[in-house]
């Protein structure tokens, strides 16, 4: 037997599939690292943790593949997207992972994206302007770290570093570039202009490939590490988004793919570049000939663990002998659609798609003496839902109204999320009962890299079983009036977004 692995580098884990030569799932390892977070907005990672639990992560799957009878054809990479590192010019890091969820540069981000060279940035990279980019995160360390920036030889990304530390090559895939805000995506090479905002030169970037590129001659020290032959090819791949979308099949442009985990994402594959006059979304790279439309959502599984650790009654939990979720995903089940006229609006970490605004914060909205905290349960679930409506539509309005979503993620193992889901979009939902779509996309990457296939519609015969969830019309009706009423609040509240949250951040420093 041959063996794929798939490596998942996110946000406070890294996950590891073992798939034999036929993409069938064999086994799935996890190592999971600290989020360093504060009320400045900081998020970091330690890159040192994250090489050793990919390490750790990739010796496991080997150890439990049978590597003397069998080989590993390749290990394949998917990872969280618009992450810096500062390395000095010996590739040592001079900072930590600054990654995605870092809101810093929001006060940079801001005046670009007010500005006529924010709009054109936008237009030639197909990035939203948002502290979440490389770019304006490049553009804040300028501001208020220049020392460092001073000795930074090279910035990078936490594949880049990764491979580098692998294979001693800088390099990056086009995907994770994309993302940057520094990439052109007509000509998919670095953007002079955003060289110029970031006062960066091309030689301190990786040099971009495309995403079948492969990495082989692993150094000693990462070759012990991973107890795997060192002509093991590794394969760069994508961004942990757009390899959702490969690995659920939803490569067309009928078939949109959400993935909802500790935050969100709502996605579809074209075969040309699409700009949104708004800026509502982003238009990525997914690799040659294949591009990603669609917006990120900062809050997801995360906000409803927030409800569900301050709503659900412990002593309920205590005596039911249940888990907290299960009991929660039960109360939901009994409150009607629409939680008795309750609305919730879901920005417990800012957003970024549709509103791009890291001020924004969560309110109920209709809170009455007749609701309960089961109605609350319910619409901060509802409220998820109908945030990812509001770009779902957007989605809609660039590439046309899909035959159906496929939808991943943590919350695909709730019954009441799939059918809330189905109702709040109005559109048949299609549940894959593998959840690691992205490890999939990975190695079907590594497929191509090796010549098995010669595009990704394989991938629609190892997906497996789905379950299909179709809109049940009562509350179709009742979201269906909800909805405006979603977008009108949000409308009247987004101008005091950033005075609360000034307020809020006084608040923790006196």
């Amino acid at each position: 037997m041959n063996y794929f692995i798939g490596v998942d580098v996110g946000t406070t884990s890294t996950k590891a599939v073992l798939y034999d030569q036929n993409a069938t799932v064999l086994d799935q390892f996890s190592q999971g690292y600290s989020l360093y977070r504060d009320a400045s907005g900081m998020a970091e990672q330690d890159p040192a943790a994250i090489i050793e639990a990919v390490e750790k992560v990739i010796y496991n799957a080997a150890k439990k593949a049978d590597l003397t009878t069998g080989k590993l054809l390749a290990v394949s990479f998917s990872s969280a997207n618009q992450s810096v590192i500062m390395l000095d010019k010996n590739f040592k890091p001079l900072s930590r992972v600054i990654t995605w969820a870092d809101t810093r540069a929001r006060d940079v981000a801001n005046e670009l994206k007010n500005s006529l060279a924010g709009q054109q940035i936008y237009a030639k990279t197909g990035t939203p302007i948002h502290p979440m980019s490389p770019l304006t995160k490049i553009m804040w360390l300028n501001k208020t770290q220049a020392d460092k920036v001073a000795q930074t030889a090279y910035f990078g990304d936490i594949k880049s570093y990764l491979f580098h530390q692998f294979f001693n090559t800088f390099k990056v895939d086009v995907s994770i570039a994309s993302c940057t805000g520094m990439m052109n995506i007509n000509t998919c090479d670095w953007d002079d202009q955003a060289l110029e905002l970031t006062n960066v030169d091309r030689s301190q970037l990786p040099e971009i490939v495309n995403g079948t590129t492969q990495a082989i001659g692993l150094t000693a020290e990462a070759q012990a590490k991973m107890g795997i032959p060192a002509d093991t090819p590794f394969v760069y791949g994508a961004f942990d988004g757009a390899l959702s979308n490969l690995g659920v099949g939803a490569i067309k442009q009928n078939t949109v793919a959400i993935t909802i985990g500790t935050s969100a994402g709502v996605r579809v594959v074209t075969d040309h570049p699409v700009i949104d006059p708004q800026q509502r979304l982003f238009c990525y790279a997914v690799d040659k000939g294949l591009w990603v439309i669609g917006g990120p959502l900062n809050n997801g599984g995360d906000v409803y663990q927030w409800a569900v650790e301050h709503l659900v009654d412990a002593s309920a939990v205590k005596n039911e002998n249940i888990d907290p979720y299960t009991l929660a995903n039960r109360v939901i089940e009994g409150v009607p659609a629409g939680a008795h006229g309750l609305l919730f609006h879901p920005f417990l970490g800012g957003e970024r798609a549709p509103l791009w605004d890291a001020n924004a914060r969560g309110s109920f909205f209709g809170l009455s003496h007749i609701h309960t905290r089961a109605d609350m349960l319910r619409s901060v679930m509802e409220g998820i839902c109908m945030n990812i409506a509001t770009v779902f539509q957007a989605v809609r309005d660039l590439v046309g109204k899909p035959a159906s979503v496929t939808a991943t993620g943590g919350f695909a193992r709730a019954e009441v999320w799939r059918q809330m889901l189905a109702d709040v979009l109005n559109c048949p939902v299609n549940i894959p009962n593998s959840f690691e779509s992205g490890c999939l996309g990975a190695i079907t990457m590594a497929m191509k890299s090796l010549g098995m296939i010669e595009n990704y519609e394989i991938i629609k015969t190892l997906i497996g079983d789905i379950s299909s969830y179709q809109p049940n019309q009562e509350a179709v009706n009742i979201y269906q009036n909800y909805l405006p009423l979603f977008k009108q609040v949000e409308g009247l509240l987004t101008p005091a977004y950033s005075t609360i949250a000034k307020l809020q951040q006084q608040s923790t420093t006196h």
